[in-house]
């Protein structure tokens, strides 16, 4: 493992322990879209599915059953908690997170590099992960006004998708027949998506303003 995969890996972490703080300290989940939280609890599920089957180590499996426990705690107190779920933004989460995972999987049966169940699965997780950002995104634009953990949970998941970037680049320079294109095109597109985010994330870093997006 290199240093960028390792920055990538805290990052996503340290995105998933920033939500789960103002969840679980704040009691408060506004701003935060259930669609996008429902669209990552499938992408580990389906990513995951080898994770009682193929060792890979230690590190490995701590950093699925992390991913996999928390995405689908984080769907859980924003649809169960009685105090949780108060704040859920329920009127402007309206995205129709439905068509974004039949697309994919289509895509996913058609384009893969194995016709088998898990690696269907596998490839549907990496088309779906590139797109689940985008009902929280929609919300974001809708409610303008972005608390700051809020759009430190979403700044984090997109530098650990840029991370990402860097190590499979790092990868290809340095490891014989490192292609895999599928995954960098998810995500790539996935990382584009973070783009308008970041511009106007990083303008209210260096004006030192609350974080808006534009309507």
């Amino acid at each position: 493992m290199n240093l960028f995969r390792l920055a990538g890996d805290m990052t996503h972490l340290a995105s998933v322990l920033v939500l789960l703080l103002k969840i679980h300290t704040i009691k408060s989940c506004a701003g935060i879209s259930l669609k996008t939280q429902e669209l990552y609890a499938i992408v580990f599920a389906t990513r995951y599915l080898d994770i009682f089957t193929d060792f890979i180590s230690l590190y490995n499996t701590f950093m699925k059953l992390i991913f996999l426990a928390s995405s689908f705690s984080i769907v859980w107190y924003m649809r169960s908690h009685k105090i949780v779920r108060r704040s859920y933004d329920k009127e402007h989460d309206t995205f129709r997170h439905v068509f974004l995972v039949l697309p994919c999987l289509l895509l996913a049966l058609v384009i893969n590099e194995k016709f088998t169940f898990k690696e269907v699965m596998w490839t549907f997780s990496l088309y779906l992960e590139a797109v689940a950002i985008l009902p929280q995104l929609v919300l974001l634009q809708r409610t303008k006004n972005i608390d700051n953990l809020t759009g430190q949970y979403v700044f984090l998941l997109g530098a650990y998708r840029a991370l990402y970037i860097i190590n499979w680049i790092y990868r290809y320079f340095t490891e014989p027949h490192f292609v895999h294109w599928i995954t960098w095109i998810s995500g790539l597109v996935q990382t584009l998506l973070y783009g308008d985010f970041f511009y106007y994330y990083f303008l209210s870093w260096k004006n030192n303003k609350k974080l808006q997006l534009p309507g």
